[in-house]
């Protein structure tokens, strides 16, 4: 593999408080850098189904996708991050079929939900990694945030709630 290239697994999905807008965080294997995404609502959805293994009645474009992949015996071999240009990341899938590697541009957010249902490793140009130093430090403060809100909820009693009913 390539030594430019970093892997990376899926932390989680957390809201920008600010933006209110959802976030993809990549961290290392090591845990060592965390890298942030910004992205839509249906696409932290499309990703999170893939993180629960949510099955649908019909299914959904990245299970559609993940279907006429088996469908045609191709394989994702890999999804790589490999740019960033104006605050806008850029990915590539590297798909195998009949003994040729095939390469499709991609959004990231399609890439990682595609990616977690077939089991395909997500890496990232060291490169963007360097250009993007600064939103490392903001993806540790959401995964700092992320656990402060689930040790608060964990350790919360019913009479937390007062008299509110749902």
């Amino acid at each position: 593999m390539d030594q430019d290239l970093l892997e990376m697994k899926v932390m989680g999905i957390v809201i920008d408080s600010k933006s209110s807008n959802p976030v993809v965080v990549l961290a290392d294997l090591e845990g060592q850098k965390a890298l942030p995404i910004w992205i839509g609502v249906f696409e932290a959805e499309a990703i999170s189904r893939g993180l629960e293994d949510v099955v649908t009645l019909r299914p959904m474009t990245h299970d559609l996708l993940k279907q006429i992949l088996d469908t045609l015996s191709a394989s994702l071999v890999r999804v790589v991050i490999n740019d960033i240009k104006e605050n806008t990341f850029y990915a590539k899938l590297y798909f195998l079929s009949e003994g040729k590697e095939l390469v499709v541009d991609s959004r990231p957010s399609d890439a990682i939900a595609l990616a977690i249902r077939v089991k395909a490793p997500i890496f990232i140009a060291r490169s963007v990694i360097e250009a993007t130093k600064h939103l490392g430090v903001l993806a540790n403060r959401f995964l700092e945030e992320q656990d402060e809100l689930k040790n608060i909820i964990e350790n919360m009693n019913p009479e937390d709630f007062g008299d509110y009913k749902m």
